[in-house]
């Protein structure tokens, strides 16, 4: 059974539809890329399964329990952590105060055990944990950010976008780190991406959303392989 399901979902903000009839499963312990063109509703999706955009029907369902009226807060304590492509860091606090923060669903006593297991996955952030958050390098950031929603012990990762305005070389350093996660970890993950190709490479299963609707379903290699959809949303030739 998928750790997460999406039926039929009809969302957007307020009385904006963007979504529309969106059916999307993922599985346990895989790597599930969703792509597509700006504006698509990528974003909006991953902030439908938080409950932070606006459901007007349809259903979210994580370990086959209807979560799709519960608030972001209890979300995140099922286990669900979402690193949104913007303001995921605190940049005027260190390292460590952000990791601190990010661990407040720990008991008291384990958080400084919880920063040492994740520093250990990202042992860059180990040399700069008295240093404040916002004098990081891109990768740097973009690492934090995700070490921050691992302090949260999470049973699912969503990471929208965290690539962005990234060199290609801290690119693929990132979605390495990502794979990572799945391989030594079993983290289930779900990975929103405009570096398309290298994404569609990495993932277990793929989906293409355009223009809120979903286009496409199968494996990353499969879309990377469909003539007209990868040429016409993907760019790639």
């Amino acid at each position: 059974m998928p750790i997460i399901e999406v039926k039929n979902l009809n969302s957007g903000y307020g009385k904006l539809k963007v979504l529309f009839d969106i059916n999307m499963a993922v599985e346990e312990g895989k790597l599930t890329v969703l792509v597509g063109p700006n504006g698509a509703g990528k974003t909006t999706l991953l902030n439908s399964i938080m409950n932070i955009a606006t459901v007007f029907s349809g259903q979210v369902l994580f370990e086959g329990s209807d979560i799709t009226r519960l608030s972001p807060n209890k979300i995140a304590k099922m286990g669900v952590a979402y690193v949104p492509q913007m303001g995921n860091i605190f940049s005027e606090l260190t390292v460590k105060e952000n990791l601190r923060i990010a661990g407040y669903l720990l008991e008291k006593h384990e958080v400084e055990d919880r920063i040492s297991e994740v520093v250990d996955l990202f042992p860059v952030l180990k040399e700069f944990l008295e240093r404040k958050a916002g004098t990081l390098s891109g990768g740097e950031r973009r690492m934090l950010a995700i070490a921050m929603a691992l302090m949260k012990k999470p049973k699912v990762l969503m990471l929208d976008e965290i690539t962005t305005d990234l060199a290609p070389i801290l690119v693929k350093k990132v979605l390495n780190k990502v794979v990572e996660l799945r391989d030594n970890l079993g983290l289930t993950i779900l990975l929103v991406e405009q570096t398309a190709k290298r994404a569609l490479e990495i993932g277990d299963y793929a989906y293409l959303l355009v223009s809120g609707t979903m286009r496409f379903s199968g494996t990353g290699k499969e879309l990377l392989e469909h003539p007209e959809l990868a040429r016409l949303y993907l760019g790639v030739r």
